[in-house]
């Protein structure tokens, strides 16, 4: 009888804790504060790939944290689907905090619509590691923490609107440039997630860990070709709309106002979608949405951002 309860009572409870293993506990002191301790920092691969966003990582993937996250993600402990949640909140809303800060306390977003709730986007993973796991580390720590932020009271959702548009080669062994040249082109955001992308908040990619930022670089540039996608399409019905206004019936001109040159409310379309943006996410005169990133954990490398 003691032997089939304490059978069952694995079943129920972790049997060691996911970071050390020496105790029975989902995360035993020492490896919470490893995990979710220290305040989330702004983290840089090196070499950094052009069109990596800016990136904000909880700890660094190292010891206990990295046990933990190969627990989760390859042994299927989905108790810890929880404080890795939680430590991805944190990253998130360091992220938006310094937004926050960059564009002098205004929204962190361009669009028609930037006061939605975050948009947690994951980064999806193949679909024979799927299928070989049993289950979407990455989509179930953005669950996770999308929940913990709306406890924290910040709005938030998971929009899981990437997908691989091809297979790609095993990560492993392979290099920064491997990497990159690897991943280029394989996502695309499924038909209809551009509306989701374009009717919320600001835009953070989030992925359990990242080392070279080559899956956070594909992920930006799916989602940024779809944004601007979108901002093409407002901006045309916009002066289709404007358009319409400056005309009477039969597309015969409006008489022009003595008083005010245009019609009221003429290209109000146009401006309502913001400044247009410059640096790694936008630069060739497209709007587009700013687009951060939040992982769990970063190489250890990728914290020392203040290197010559």
């Amino acid at each position: 009888m003691r032997t089939w309860w304490r059978d069952l009572e694995d079943l129920v409870l972790p049997a060691e804790c996911g970071g050390c293993g020496r105790v029975r506990a989902v995360l035993c002191g020492g490896c919470r504060r490893a995990l979710s301790g220290a305040a989330p920092s702004r983290v840089r691969p090196v070499p950094e790939p052009p069109g990596l966003p800016v990136v904000h990582a909880a700890a660094r993937y190292a010891d206990e944290v990295r046990a933990a996250l190969l627990a989760h993600k390859e042994r299927g402990a989905l108790a810890l689907t929880a404080p890795l949640g939680a430590a991805l909140a944190g990253a998130v809303r360091a992220g938006l905090r310094e937004a926050r800060g960059d564009a002098g306390g205004t929204a962190t977003t361009t669009g028609s619509a930037g006061r939605g709730p975050v948009l947690l986007v994951p980064v999806p993973s193949a679909r024979r590691a799927v299928r070989r796991r049993g289950h979407d580390p990455a989509r179930r720590i953005a669950l996770a923490a999308a929940a913990r932020l709306r406890r924290d009271g910040t709005a938030a959702r998971v929009v899981p609107v990437l997908r691989q548009r091809r297979a790609v080669a095993d990560q492993s062994g392979l290099d920064a440039r491997q990497r990159l040249h690897n991943l280029a082109g394989a996502l695309e955001v499924v038909p209809g997630g551009g509306r989701l992308l374009w009717a919320g908040g600001p835009v953070v990619l989030v992925d359990d860990l990242m080392t070279t930022g080559a899956s956070l670089t594909e992920a930006a540039r799916a989602v940024r070709a779809e944004t601007a996608r979108a901002d093409r399409v407002e901006t045309l019905a916009g002066r289709v709309a404007g358009a319409e206004r400056r005309t009477g019936p039969g597309g015969h001109p409006r008489e022009r106002s003595a008083v005010y040159p245009s019609a009221p409310g003429e290209g109000r379309e146009e401006r309502k979608t913001g400044p247009r943006m410059a640096g790694s996410n936008g630069g060739d005169g497209v709007i587009r949405r700013v687009i951060r990133a939040a992982v769990v954990a970063a190489s250890p490398e990728a914290f020392e951002i203040n290197r010559n």
